[in-house]
């Protein structure tokens, strides 16, 4: 009785009673997203751009649109009134109402503890029902970065059903709409396409829960006017911060306004809201350049750094991983061997990848073994401990793959428990990679899950890595732990269940590198670097396919959490035969490390990698932590993929320069730089050349004519590469 006389004064407090509008602002130090609310209780878009200081035009400004031709953009669209639009909110209530009309309540802002994060909380209230809705915006000023998540309140009599709960509803008005998204399958990810948006809409979506960014990732760079540019024109991009599906729609109306929205997919999602409950959206990130893709690129990377990716100020070690060196067929000796190579070529750390557990279902290769995570007497009778320790004596740090969520059907734990396995009920359940996937909704199996982190760290005290990998994606969808009318709540309830296991792991855990391996880039996105340190980008390691995955992930995500990798040729993968130079310098504008078997490699290719692996130790900072300038694009047609790395002082910079094309004996490449001082003069040093081919190496140049003119360095053939590095020289320092 008292909640429902609570929600009923809610209801008539809540009422829209204006007689004019009122403006909202939030702003970063270079942007400004503005909304206003209308005398009727509306609130509406005005703008998110450049920054602008003074809100009270927008008090007045007029659209001229009929009132029979739907509503003026709104900040939160709804499946409702004149609404004829996707919608970023779609209920039924629980009265059978199939619409949802929200009007402005309130709104609340405050400066967050370490006074550069602007908050601000918007509550609507739908006109008839007490269903509630909080917009919750983070603006960081620095960084020029806001993010957007939404609170789903039910204050009705009974559970509501939610259909569309996106994140973010975005309605722009420009001439013309250049999206710049991501496509791509294992082993070739993040290859970006450009296209110019037409009227209807375009969607980019996964459903595959588990390993979600293989073949698209939730992010965009949205070119306004123009095709994208690196370093002119206006930029918008925005990242999803979620491990499960997602849905990012643009839709071109016609008013010629693009109405973006993104967020959980809703597809079979539907979710029952239970009377008093509150559903928590993930987070929208979102950033506005006025200087290209460059600039927005910056803006999320130092967003990420500073506040999104785990430990980000830890120098993540370069490392040799025993995959493609060894993959399943290793003894004890194999390993110790490989990391007598690792300390000799200056490597910081050894990580046992999969095949070292299992012994009733000896994981010898992909079909068994999964779930049973004994360390396997046969191969390693001395245990982890041994091996581990055998590292920690010859300098290196210790790491270790596991796949927790999955489990072979050909395993102790399968026959164990079969009620854990994703699958529906009555119909088969399909493998992938010979392995099922456990269903993390139970609270059962996330305490598994823990479970096998927490013993595996316990095999040894020098552990001090973990490799996460996820080898498989949703199929046949079903829990057998959620009755049969929530079935729907599964694909949420998994990523959910997923990161209460990460919170329980960084409580207990909270220095031990992860990193995020879903067959390589399956787990690229924000929403699992608040748990990781690094994603695995990619299974392909081969120097020129990592060209075109890199570029496309560090569009979006910073190169800190980009682990990149020297293997063997012929590649495994591609079976490209590149030089040893080329792969090492691509490897470098990443976070380095090899896999591979150190015993193949010709003596002069070991002493070559280990002058290398000391050269990246003294760039690594401008890498992990610099400004990225792309100079180059490898889509650009030039045959050439140019990229350089600044302090935030403009002090030192490191460029990395590749030929991808022939070039024939006439072109040589105009790498012209930025993010450096005009005033200030440079010693340019080529680095992992015993000869230089660049006429200026060893001299001093101004950042005036490094900025103007650039540098033509003689990359002419295939495969050719350079890396520079620039250090500023004080007047009189020579």
């Amino acid at each position: 009785m008292k909640r429902t006389l609570i929600s009923i004064a809610l209801l008539f407090a809540c009422l829209p009673l204006f007689s004019q509008s009122k403006g909202i602002h939030i702003e970063t130090r270079n942007q400004s997203l503005i909304m206003t609310v209308s005398p009727e209780g509306e609130l509406l878009f005005q703008h998110f751009g450049k920054k602008i200081t003074d809100v009270s035009p927008f008090l007045k400004k007029q659209s001229y649109r009929r009132a029979d031709l739907g509503t003026d953009p709104q900040v939160y669209s709804t499946a409702g009134g004149r609404n004829f639009r996707e919608p970023a909110l779609r209920v039924t209530h629980s009265d059978g109402d199939l619409n949802t009309e929200l009007v402005y309540v309130s709104h609340h802002q405050s400066v967050l503890k370490d006074g550069n994060v602007q908050q601000t909380i918007i509550t609507l209230k739908d006109k008839k029902l007490p269903l509630f809705v909080n917009l919750v915006f983070k603006a960081f000023r620095k960084e020029n970065v806001i993010t957007q998540s939404v609170e789903i309140k039910n204050e009705e009599k009974k559970d509501i059903v939610l259909h569309n709960y996106y994140s973010m509803y975005l309605p722009l008005k420009a001439n013309s709409y250049y999206l710049n998204s991501f496509n791509g399958a294992w082993a070739r990810e993040m290859q970006l396409e450009e296209s110019r948006l037409t009227h209807g809409i375009k969607s980019i979506e996964s459903r595959k829960n588990v390993r979600a960014t293989h073949t698209e990732n939730p992010s965009f760079l949205l070119s306004l006017n123009a095709p994208m540019n690196e370093n002119y024109g206006e930029v918008i991009a925005g990242a999803l911060a979620w491990s499960g599906n997602y849905k990012l729609n643009f839709e071109l109306d016609e008013f010629n306004v693009l109405n973006i929205s993104a967020g959980i997919n809703p597809y079979a999602s539907e979710y029952h809201l239970k009377s008093g409950s509150t559903f928590f959206t993930p987070e929208m990130v979102l950033t506005y350049s006025a200087s290209g893709a460059g600039g927005a690129s910056r803006n999320l990377h130092d967003w990420a750094r500073n506040y999104q990716v785990y430990d980000p100020v830890t120098i993540r070690p370069t490392l040799l991983n025993s995959w493609e060196g060894a993959y399943f067929k290793f003894n004890e000796k194999t390993l110790t061997d490989m990391m007598d190579d690792a300390a000799d070529m200056g490597l910081e750390m050894f990580v046992l990848d999969d095949g070292w557990f299992g012994n009733n279902y000896p994981r010898n290769n992909a079909n068994a073994g999964l779930g049973d995570w004994q360390v396997n007497k046969t191969k390693l009778p001395k245990g982890i401990a041994y091996l581990a320790d055998y590292a920690v004596n010859k300098g290196l740090k210790f790491g270790i793959w596991i796949e927790p969520e999955m489990v072979n059907p050909e395993s102790d734990l399968a026959k164990k428990h079969p009620d854990w396995i994703v699958k529906s009920n009555g119909r088969e359940a399909t493998t992938m990679r010979q392995q099922w996937l456990l269903d993390l909704s139970n609270p059962k199996v996330q305490d598994f899950v823990f479970s096998v982190f927490d013993e595996t760290m316990k095999l040894s005290p020098n552990i001090s890595y973990i490799k996460w990998d996820a080898n498989r994606h949703v199929e046949s969808a079903g829990s057998a732990f959620l009755p049969a009318d929530k079935q729907s709540h599964f694909w949420i309830d998994y990523v959910q269940g997923l990161y209460k296991v990460y919170e329980r792991i960084r409580k207990k855990y909270p220095k031990v590198i992860i990193q995020a391996c879903a067959s390589g880039g399956g787990r690229v996105e924000y929403g699992a670097l608040k748990y990781h340190q690094e994603v695995w980008t990619s299974d392909n390691t081969d120097a020129l396919s990592r060209v075109f995955i890199q570029y496309g992930t560090n569009l979006i995500y910073p190169a800190l959490v980009t682990g990149s990798h020297v293997s063997a040729v012929p590649n495994h993968q591609t079976n490209l035969t590149v030089p040893l130079k080329f792969r090492f310098d691509m490897a470098m504008t990443g976070r380095l490390g090899m896999e591979l078997q150190p015993k193949a490699m010709p003596e002069k290719d070991k002493e070559f990698a280990k002058g290398a692996i000391a050269t990246y130790k003294q760039i690594r900072d401008l890498v992990m932590f610099g400004d990225l300038y792309r100079i180059n694009s490898p889509y650009d047609g030039t045959g050439y993929y140019s990229l350089m790395y600044a302090s935030k002082d403009k002090s030192r910079a490191v460029v990395f320069g590749f030929c991808i094309d022939y070039q024939g004996r006439t072109l040589t490449p105009k790498f012209r730089m930025n993010g450096l001082d005009p005033h200030k003069k440079y010693r340019l040093k080529e680095l992992n050349v015993t000869k230089s081919k660049f006429w200026g190496d060893g001299e001093v140049f101004s950042g005036e004519y490094l900025m103007n003119e650039g540098i033509n360095p003689q990359l002419q053939k295939v495969f050719d590469s350079g890396v520079y590095s620039l250090e500023e020289v004080k007047d009189g320092s020579g």
